[in-house]
C-alpha cells in the first residue's frame, strides 16, 4: 500500500470504521531518521488506534525507528518481510528478509525491549515456487522465541523474480490453509491473514480459522464497506453515517489541512474517490474530484459541484 495509505487516507477510512486498526504505508526506517521526522511520523490524532509500519533490516536504525515511533504515539510497530519489489529488495528488506529469520528476529527483540507496545510482523507463506509448509514455520517459530506475538500472513508466495508487485498479488496462488496451519501450531500466537478477501463472507470464512484479518486494496477502492464493520466484527451499534456526511467532514479535514500545512485538497480526495463506489452517478462525481482543473478552488466549492455533478462538467 506503498503511497496510498498515507495520513489522508487514514483519517477517512477512521470516518468509517472507529475500531478497526489502521496501518501507516511502509516507511524505511532510515529515511525516518535521515529524511524528516515529522514528515513520516506525523499522524492525526482521530487515526487511533493506528500502526507504524516499518521497513529495514538494520537492527540499530529500527530499533532507533521504533523507539520514535512509539514516543509519536503509534499504537504498534510492525515489521514488514513480505513486500517483493525490487527496489525494497535492494535496500535488503522486505519479503526477502524472510530468507534471513534470525536476522529478524535479532531486529524483532531489540525493537521489543525498547518500546511498551507491541511489535509485529507481516510477512509472505514463502518465498519463490518454495511452497513447504516447514519454511514459513520454522520462520514464525524463530521470530515468535525473539518475543513477537502477532504475525500478519499475507496468504501468497513472494516471487523475489520475474513479477512486478502487481503480479505477486495476483499469479501466486492464494493458500488460506497455511495461516490456518499456523494458527494450529502456535496457538498461543495472534494469527492475522491478509490477501483476496472482499467480502463479509470471505472475512467471516476467515476468523473461523484465524485471529484476525487485514484488508488492502479493496477496502480502499470500497471504501464504504468499513461502515459496516463496526457492527458487523466489533459489536457495536449499527452505523447511522451517509456518504454525504462522510464527505463533509473530508471537505471540513482538507481546510484544516490547507490552513496548516498548506496542503491542497486535489492530494487529499484521491482517497476518496470510492466513495460512492457502485452508485448512480458515481463517475461524474470521481470526474469532479479529480479534475486537475479546480486544484485552486475552495475544497466546499467542489463539493457543491460533485454533489450536482449531473450537470457539473459541462462548462469547464
Amino acid at each position: 500500500m506503498l503511497d496510498w495509505t498515507d495520513r489522508h487516507c487514514r483519517f477517512f477510512h477512521r470516518l468509517l470504521s472507529r475500531h478497526a486498526l489502521l496501518y501507516t504505508e511502509m516507511v524505511n526506517a532510515g529515511a525516518i531518521l535521515h529524511g524528516g521526522t515529522e514528515r513520516h511520523l506525523r499522524f492525526n490524532a482521530e487515526e487511533h488506534p493506528v500502526a507504524l509500519q516499518l521497513g529495514g533490516s538494520d537492527r540499530d536504525t529500527l530499533v532507533r525507528s521504533a523507539r520514535l515511533g512509539a514516543q509519536w504515539g503509534y499504537n504498534e510497530i510492525n515489521l514488514n518481510c513480505g513486500c517483493p519489489s525490487e527496489r525494497v529488495q535492494r535496500g535488503a528488506f522486505g519479503a526477502c528478509l524472510m530468507n534471513e529469520p534470525h536476522l529478524v528476529a535479532d531486529c524483532i527483540k531489540a525493537m521489543v525491549d525498547v518500546v511498551d507496545v507491541p511489535v509485529t510482523v507481516k510477512h509472505r507463506i514463502g518465498i519463490d515456487q518454495n511452497e513447504d509448509y516447514g519454511f514459513v514455520r520454522d520462520f514464525v517459530g524463530t521470530v515468535a522465541d525473539a518475543g513477537c506475538r502477532v504475525f500478519i500472513v499475507h496468504a501468497r508466495n513472494a516471487w523475489l523474480k520475474g513479477l512486478s508487485p502487481k503480479e505477486n498479488r495476483e499469479i501466486p496462488p492464494l493458500r488460506y490453509g497455511v495461516a490456518a496451519q499456523l494458527k494450529q501450531d502456535f496457538p498461543h500466537l495472534t494469527i492475522a491473514v491478509n490477501g483476496g478477501l472482499a467480502t463479509d463472507e470471505a472475512v467471516l470464512a476467515q476468523l473461523e480459522q484465524v485471529d484476525g484479518v487485514m484488508v488492502g486494496r479493496e477496502a480502499y477502492h470500497n471504501p464504504w464497506w468499513l461502515s459496516d464493520w463496526d457492527a458487523q466484527y466489533f459489536g457495536a451499534a449499527k452505523s447511522t453515517l451517509t456518504r454525504q456526511a462522510v464527505e463533509a467532514t473530508m471537505v471540513d479535514y482538507m481546510a484544516r489541512e490547507a490552513a496548516q500545512y498548506g496542503t491542497s485538497w486535489y492530494s487529499i480526495a484521491r482517497h476518496m474517490l470510492g466513495l460512492r463506489h457502485g452508485l448512480r452517478g458515481a463517475r461524474r462525481w470521481r470526474q469532479v474530484w479529480s479534475d486537475h482543473r479546480l486544484k485552486d478552488w475552495p475544497a466546499h466549492k467542489v463539493m457543491e459541484l460533485a454533489q450536482n455533478s449531473d450537470h457539473a462538467l459541462s462548462g469547464l
